[in-house]
């Protein structure tokens, strides 16, 4: 079902994966077209100074090729695919999807650069893996919305410099440890044309967690630019973290 024979992988500025062509074409078509409408009232909708974008992580909602593709996601097959790839050996799936399902960012989209949680709020598990499947037809790199890999400054434990962009091209997945101070984003916005989206596929997997897990239930965001010079969106930062 997947298409993992051309990875690029590296281990800069922490170990990451990508893959085009994930899925066979109409597949992934298919799973594209099934997104409801970015007006729709089902989404969540997290619109704030550090972020924008719409969320929806529950099964009982998604249409028919996404159960399955999700599903398909937490196999034991596919989990052992990823074993093969990263040479992880304990892996689990979230089933519950915390913080993954559809996310979809239109014009005006962004995610400040953060780290993830690092000890899931449910269960006594690390997160180890992102997967995350772009689902955007006909999207346009100059629209922005690139994934960006930033350096971690080890003395202010905040993102340092922007080291990789990952283009959130059709049908491209990108796999990436957020064990290795991750920090991860979108933070400018996109100018996407209305009626064109940055969709995506995202579910994350665990592991037991090691000596040096970070005891973090919630995302760790880093002001952007001008932000951090803004007392009140750094109090924002502070509190989104609690």
């Amino acid at each position: 079902m997947i298409n993992v024979e051309n990875i690029k992988s590296s281990n800069i500025p922490f170990d990451h994966f990508i893959m085009d062509d994930f899925l066979p074409y109409e597949l992934a078509k298919d799973l594209s077209d099934e997104f409801f409408d970015f007006d729709s009232e089902l989404w969540y909708f997290y619109n704030n100074k550090i972020e924008n974008k719409k969320t929806l992580s529950d099964w009982g909602r998604f249409p028919k090729q996404t159960f399955s593709i999700f599903s398909y996601f937490c196999s034991e097959e596919f989990v052992s695919i990823l074993k093969s790839i990263t040479g992880i050996k304990s892996l689990y799936p979230d089933y519950g999807l915390h913080g993954g399902g559809w996310h979809m960012h239109g014009r005006g989209g962004k995610l400040n650069v953060h780290k993830d949680y690092s000890i899931h709020p449910k269960i006594p598990l690390q997160r180890k893996l992102n997967l995350i499947v772009y689902l955007g037809q006909g999207w346009d790199p100059d629209w922005g919305g690139a994934l960006e890999f930033w350096s971690n400054d080890v003395e202010t434990n905040k993102p340092k410099n922007r080291i990789v962009e990952i283009p959130a091209l059709f049908n491209r997945a990108v796999l990436f440890d957020t064990t290795q101070d991750s920090w991860h984003g979108l933070p400018s916005e996109i100018t996407c044309p209305e009626g064109f989206y940055r969709k995506s596929l995202a579910i994350y997997y665990l592991t037991d967690p090691d000596r040096t897990a970070e005891n973090r239930n919630r995302a760790l965001f880093a002001p952007y630019k001008e932000q951090k010079n803004d007392p009140e969106i750094l109090k924002f930062i502070e509190q989104r973290s609690k």
